[in-house]
C-alpha cells in the first residue's frame, strides 16, 4: 500500500474526502502525515478525529523555504511517503520538495486550468463572467498551477451564480474526483510522472 502526506492549509474538505474514501475501501493508500502550516485550521482537528499524525508549523519561524522544506523532507522520508497531495495548501511548493518528489506531488485546482490559476479562482471566474469552470487535478511544478493535467471536470455557470452556489458545485465535483485519480495514480504501478514523454 502506498503512503500519502496531505498538505493543507484552511478547514479541509478535500483532505476530508480522501478520509473518507480511505475508509471507504475506495482508496488504496496509508495516509500518513499531514502537513499544515496554519496551526488555527480546522483540517488540523479532522486529522486529529482520523488518528493521522500532523506536522503544523509558521513558514515565519523560519528563515527560508529552503528550512522549512528541509525538516518537511526529513519527515516524509522517515515515513516511506510516495505521493504528496495537496489539498488547500496555500503555499508554491520550492525547490527542495520538488527536487525530492519531481513528478509525484498532486494539486486540485478549482476552475479549468489555464484559467483562472492562483488565488480565488471562483472570484476570478465570478469576475470574467465565464460560462463554465471546474476542477483540474494536476502534476505540480515550480510554476503557479502551471503542471500537467491530469484530469478535469467541469460545471455550468448559471446567470444567477453565487460565490457559495459555485463553491457549493465545485466542492461537490472536487471531493468526488480528488479520490478517484488518486486511485488511479496509486494503482498503476508508478505515480512518477515523465515530464518528457507526458507518461505516468
Amino acid at each position: 500500500m502506498k503512503n500519502i502526506a496531505i498538505f493543507a492549509s484552511g478547514s479541509g474538505s478535500n483532505f476530508q474526502a480522501i478520509v473518507d474514501a480511505v475508509q471507504a475501501g475506495n482508496l488504496t493508500a496509508n495516509i500518513s502525515l499531514l502537513v499544515c502550516d496554519q496551526p488555527g485550521a480546522y483540517v488540523i482537528e479532522r486529522a486529529r478525529a482520523a488518528n493521522i499524525p500532523s506536522y503544523i508549523f509558521r513558514a515565519k519561524d523560519y528563515s527560508s523555504k529552503e528550512d522549512f522544506e528541509n525538516e518537511i523532507a526529513l519527515l516524509l522520508n522517515n515515513r516511506n511517503v510516495d505521493l504528496i497531495v495537496l489539498a488547500g495548501y496555500m503555499r508554491l511548493i520550492g525547490p527542495t520538495l520538488l527536487r525530492q518528489y519531481e513528478g509525484r506531488i498532486i494539486n486540485i485546482h478549482p476552475s479549468l486550468l489555464p484559467d483562472f490559476p492562483g488565488k480565488d479562482a471562483i472570484g476570478q471566474a465570478l469576475a470574467a463572467g465565464a460560462q463554465w469552470s471546474g476542477v483540474t487535478i494536476h502534476y505540480v511544478d515550480a510554476g503557479m498551477d502551471t503542471g500537467p493535467i491530469i484530469a478535469q471536470e467541469r460545471t455550468r455557470l448559471e446567470e444567477d451564480e453565487t460565490r457559495e452556489s459555485l463553491q457549493r458545485k465545485i466542492q461537490a465535483i472536487e471531493h468526488k474526483l480528488y479520490p478517484s485519480i488518486l486511485q488511479m495514480l496509486l494503482t498503476i504501478g508508478d505515480v512518477k510522472h515523465d515530464e518528457k514523454t507526458g507518461a505516468y
